[in-house]
């Protein structure tokens, strides 16, 4: 039994990687683009064969700073050892950044979405209230033209 094939694509259904007969190996893809990407493992079983084995894939996906190969950057650019610390630390402090940005606007959206729940609550337990309070009150009226009619109450 083997994974036969491996397959990774992004959201317009590009084909980013593809493997026939992958029964182990590693491989990696950068792209400069924010997307949804899908990675399709699909494993066949020869006609007759009886349960399935145990299989075990393993993903070590890594974006951002993490994934920058800063050796590959230093011999292209013939950067100083400190210099490419200096430039790691610096895409480092960068994605922080980011994050923190990403994080507040967030947090905001989240924050209107609250606003806006607690708002429509009140409303709701408003009308609600008045819903009862009319109810109630149609049924007084009700009861007391009831009592009347059957002589009960003056």
């Amino acid at each position: 039994p083997s994974l036969s094939l491996v397959q990774i694509t992004d959201s317009a259904g590009h084909i980013l990687y593809a493997k026939e007969d992958a029964t182990k190996g590693k491989f990696a893809f950068t792209t400069e683009d924010y997307d949804m990407f899908e990675a399709c493992f699909e494993s066949k079983l020869p006609v007759g064969t009886g349960r399935m084995p145990d299989q075990l894939v393993t993903l070590d996906m890594k974006h951002g700073v993490e994934a920058k190969n800063y050796e590959e950057i230093a011999k292209v650019e013939k950067l100083k050892p400190l210099e490419v610390e200096l430039r790691r630390l610096e895409d480092l402090s960068e994605s922080i950044v980011n994050d923190f940005a990403y994080m507040k606007k967030r947090e905001e959206e989240m924050r209107d979405t609250n606003e806006s729940t607690n708002t429509r609550v009140l409303y709701f337990s408003i009308f609600s209230m008045c819903c009862l309070i009319g109810l109630a009150t149609w049924q007084v009226f009700y009861l007391r033209r009831f009592f009347k009619a059957k002589k009960l109450i003056e």
